[in-house]
Parts: C-alpha cells; structure tokens; sequence
C-alpha cells in the first residue's frame, strides 16, 4: 500500500501537522471550513476524505423529493467550498490511532485494481455520519426504498408518478391498487416530511390523469412506538396525527412490518397490504467504519467523547455529530447525550474546529454546550408544526419557520439565493410533474439502439 500526499508534498515531509477529516457531511464540511479560515497557510494540511464530491443538506430532501427545489440546490460541492484543503474522494476503510494512519480507498484505487492507500495524520476529526438502520425483515432489501440521499429522493419522486403513470394504463384492479398504495415506515422527520411532500405532489399530479383521482390514493405510515415527531413535543405530534389523517393518511401506531415480500407489506396487525412502493425511514445507525478504527465505542456503536469533542482516553482525535456520544452539560441527567441531529451537529462543528486551532497554539480548550432550541417540521406545502423555546406553532406559521430557519442554516450565499428564487418561481407557477426515471439508466436507450439498429429518436 501507498502513503498518499497532498498536492504540496506529504505533511511529515513539510513538518506541517496534518489534520485529517473524515466525513464531509454536516460536520466534516463545517469543521473544515471553520479550520481553513482561522488557519494560516502554514500552521496545517487539512484534507477531507468522503465518498461523495458534495454535501447534502437533508433538511431539504423532501422538498426535493415533491419537486419544490431542484436536487442540485440541495447539495454544496465541497471543491467549491473548501478550496484551502485537500479533497479525497474515498472512503476510510480502517483507521489505526495507535500509528495515526487511516487506510483508504478511492476511485482511482478500484481502476487501479490496487487495495487501498494509506494515509498518515497528526490531528484525526471522525465524522462520517449515519446510515440507515434496517432490520432483517424478509423482503426489505429488496423492495425498500430509503430516504437519506439526494439520489434517493429523487427516485422515490420518479417512483411515485411512474406509479401513477402505471395506474392510469392498467385495467388490472389488482396492479392498480398496489400502485396507487404507498407505505411509508417510520414516523420521525424524515418518514413524515417525505410522506406530506410526496403526499401533496401527488395529489397535484393527478389533476392531469383522466382516470385516477385524488381519493383513489393511499398512503400508509406505519410507526412502531404510540406517537409521531417525538422531537416537537407530544401536543404537536396529536396535531400532526390530526392533519395527516384528515387528508386520509393511513397511520398504523404501535405497528411494526413483519415482511414485504413479493410487494405485500404484511404489518403486526394482521394486515396484508399489496403496494410497489414502501419507503423506509425507521432510523439510522453509526457508520459501519467506527467498528473498524481502534477507538472506543458507546453502548450503541457511537464514538465515546468527552465535552471538548476528543475522543475519550486519546490524543488527536476528535469526533462530532451522528457519530459521536458527546455528554450534554445543558441536561440535568448526568449521563445524558446531546441528540444526533443537525441542530447538534452544526454547533458543535464549531467548537471542534475551534478546540483543534486551539491545541495547535497550545491554548485552552472549550466544552460544548448548547440548550436544545427546539424543532420544526413540514408537513407539506404550508402545512407544518413546531415548538421552538417552549413556543407552539402549527400551519402556515409553522410551515414559515421550516423554510425560514432551514434557508438561514443552508451553506453559501449562492445556495440560499437559488432556494430562495425557487420558491419565489414555485409560488407564480405550476408544479412540474415529469418522472426523469430514465436519468437513472441513460444509456438504456443507446444500448436499444446499438442492438437493433433502431434510431434513438425513432417512433
């Protein structure tokens, strides 16, 4: 294996300390830009090592998903952003403290058909967030959809119109229900929002079809435990329950899924429902990468960490967000973990980054603390909950704040201002309700054409 170098030579060779980011989601994006602009030219290397060349802001997949913003605004291409660091498009495999060597993998690894790259450090930030959480339920791998990437939003929205498309064209009453029907698992943030999203672009979109109807939909949210959006409260959680279901949602509470094998999601209940769609959002869990460093992990799979964000028992190493255990001083239980959520996650970047200029100058390190602000949830478009300082907003308030809040945390001016005239172009004209499902085999065509000699634009 080879000792990868920056573009100015290895750090050891410059006598540079070398500061390695893994991860650029909230936290590695964050905390290499808080690093590249209070550092000088010549105090650190910083590189970045993530699988994807951007950054998604979650918070806005569903909008996404329902076609309000465009999926390229949703993301933050970390070249652009972290022009003062070295950006690997890989993944860490393993990381080895003890010698302060990360193993890597990129692209030009797999051409190569070498095994991995090895990588030297000084300071070690672990931020390579979550993934989702499944269980081994029959059928799941194969029929599940996820919602927790771009791309994955977009192909839940295709999906849903090639489903209505489907039910238009079929006289069979059978494929037509199980396409009509949409079952969502997982009432937090991300199985809801989606839900509402989707939910109202559906129902726009079938204005258009001569022979499906709004009431002809079904959608279904199955969650395991007796409540919904735990994070804004238990009142607005009931709120949220009422508006879903007086637009007919289905919602099965203190339901699990048991199979969804050959398109029949079969519930705890004793219900067996037909459906081609079923959209799972029932947590996430650690990356499976913590399980192969030599750093200690928590109960449940997270990075231990002590309030100044170094990883417990070490030096040099730091850890935030998804997947860290971060001890919350705001609580009054001892033993409690700040929350893995983006709220957490952006403030704490900060201090990360903050604590790491300050071991490097010998200076005194800071402990995180930050008071939960509060939450805010869609519901679709100008529908929504929220309970911010103890405060208790719902509909079009609420609604108002997501968007509000959400556009004032999304990275970049040029971001906020493409969202921004999105939402101004969404409110003069129609939704588009064009399924793009072919952009996910575009050679499809030209492979049709290439065998049968038949023209790409032939009828």
């Amino acid at each position: 294996m080879a000792a990868l170098k920056g573009p100015s030579g290895a750090a050891e060779e410059s006598g540079i300390p070398r500061i390695l980011v893994v991860g650029g989601g909230y936290v590695g994006m964050y905390t290499a830009l808080r690093l590249q602009r209070r550092l000088k030219h010549d105090e650190a290397e910083i590189v970045v090592v993530e699988p994807q060349p951007y950054m998604t802001y979650q918070p806005f997949l569903p909008e996404a998903a329902a076609g309000s913003i465009s999926p390229r605004h949703v993301v933050v291409p970390l070249r652009r952003v972290l022009d003062r660091c070295t950006l690997v498009i890989g993944e860490a495999r393993r990381i080895d403290h003890g010698k302060r060597v990360a193993t890597l993998t990129t692209l030009a690894t797999e051409e190569e058909g070498s095994v991995a790259l090895e990588l030297p450090y000084d300071h070690l930030v672990l931020a390579p967030g979550s993934v989702s959480r499944t269980l081994p339920i029959p059928g799941l791998a194969e029929h599940g959809i996820g919602f927790k990437t771009v791309e994955e939003a977009i192909g839940l929205r295709n999906h849903v119109l090639e489903q209505l498309d489907i039910a238009s064209s079929t006289r069979d009453v059978e494929v037509r229900d199980a396409a009509l029907t949409f079952v969502f698992v997982g009432g937090g943030y991300a199985g809801v929002e989606a839900l509402g999203e989707l939910e109202d672009m559906a129902r726009y979109a079938v204005r258009y079809y001569h022979n499906v109807e709004a009431d002809d939909l079904r959608w279904i949210l199955v969650e395991a435990t007796d409540r919904i959006l735990p994070e804004v409260g238990e009142e607005m959680g009931r709120y949220a329950i009422r508006e879903l279901r007086g637009r007919n949602v289905d919602i099965r509470l203190n339901t699990r899924l048991e199979s969804c094998e050959n398109r029949v999601a079969a519930l705890d209940d004793g219900s067996r429902v037909p459906t081609r769609t079923l959209v799972w959002t029932a947590g996430v869990k650690p990356h499976p990468v913590l399980s192969r460093t030599d750093l200690p992990l928590g109960g449940r799979g997270r990075i231990e960490c002590t309030a100044d964000l170094r990883i417990a028992g070490t030096e040099g190493a730091w850890s935030a967000g998804d997947a860290a255990a971060v001890p919350d001083l705001t609580s009054d239980d001892p033993g409690a973990l700040c929350a893995p959520n983006a709220q957490h996650a952006l403030r704490q970047a900060r201090v990360l980054a903050d604590n790491i200029v300050a071991s490097l100058r010998g200076e005194p390190l800071t402990d995180y603390r930050h008071a939960y602000a509060g939450s805010v949830a869609s519901l679709g478009l100008h529908k929504g909950v929220a309970q911010v300082y103890g405060r208790k907003l719902k509909g079009y308030p609420a609604w108002f704040m997501h968007r509000a809040y959400h556009l004032s945390r999304m990275p970049t001016f040029n971001r906020k201002a493409r969202i921004l005239a999105e939402w101004v172009l969404s409110g003069l004209f129609k939704r588009e309700i064009v399924s793009l499902g072919s952009l996910e085999n575009p050679r499809a065509e030209f492979e049709l054409a290439a065998e049968t000699g038949r023209k790409p634009d032939a009828p």
